[in-house]
């Protein structure tokens, strides 16, 4: 690797690292730099997912305050996301390299969409349904499917798992995003585990992606805690809008 591709990946990274905590989809910088350095596609998939999971724990890390007495919730919520990587990486591993290209700008517009109207779903769901929606059997699901996704292809996890949690939750957004960034560090790092012994990887790659995404993780925890719910829900749309034009024209 030579020096002006090591600071290209750091830089990378450490955007990734920040904009995976505050709303998710840093995957769409790292993973196209890769490419164009002339990874291959899986390799940069693998050492990608390895390589943030440093930032993703930092991310979740720096959000610990609002996840404060939810810890048990927390934990029922990984089990499911657990599941859900393994599966998704079984099936990065054995499906073609470019199956979910179809499905990911649909299912990724559909979180945003979630997102932008959860509010009024919430309220009309809260007047007409009187159950725990903390333990829904559907919200553990969902949860699971998104796990599905980020274990095999992780771009914009996070903007699914607020879309789908706040459509079920009724959770401020600053604690569903904290409940992100917990889910979305153990689904890189249940993935990263597998990749590392059974896929190919670049650990130069790794080594400056983990390094740098560590900063980008502090940073984002600091910058996204400040945000008032409507600018952070308004930064999640703006961002996801991105991520679909992006997975469409890539």
């Amino acid at each position: 690797m030579q020096w002006w591709e090591a600071a290209i990946i750091a830089l990378a990274g450490l955007w990734a690292g920040l904009i995976n905590t505050v709303v998710g989809s840093g995957t769409l910088v790292t993973f196209p730099v890769l490419v164009a350095l002339g990874y291959p596609p899986v390799t940069a998939t693998t050492s990608n997912a390895i390589g943030l999971i440093t930032g993703s724990i930092t991310g979740a890390v720096g959000y610990r305050s609002e996840m404060a007495g939810h810890g048990r919730r927390v934990a029922r919520y990984a089990v499911a996301s657990l599941l859900g990587a393994v599966g998704g990486t079984v099936l990065l591993l054995s499906l073609p390299a470019d199956a979910f290209e179809t499905v990911a700008p649909i299912l990724v517009g559909i979180s945003v969409v979630l997102v932008l109207v959860q509010p009024v779903l919430s309220r009309r769901l809260s007047a007409r349904v009187a159950v725990d929606r903390k333990s829904s059997p559907l919200l553990y699901v969902l949860i699971f499917l998104v796990g599905i996704y980020g274990g095999y292809f992780t771009a914009a996890q996070g903007i699914m798992l607020v879309g789908v949690m706040g459509l079920l939750l009724t959770d401020p957004l600053q604690r569903l995003n904290a409940f992100k960034n917990a889910l979305t560090a153990v689904v890189n790092l249940v993935a990263g585990l597998i990749y590392a012994f059974v896929a190919p990887i670049s650990w130069p790659v790794v080594g400056v992606l983990a390094v740098s995404s560590i900063g980008g993780g502090v940073l984002g925890a600091r910058i996204g805690r400040r945000l008032s719910p409507t600018v952070l829900r308004g930064v999640i749309v703006v961002i996801g809008v991105i991520a679909v034009v992006h997975l469409l024209v890539d």
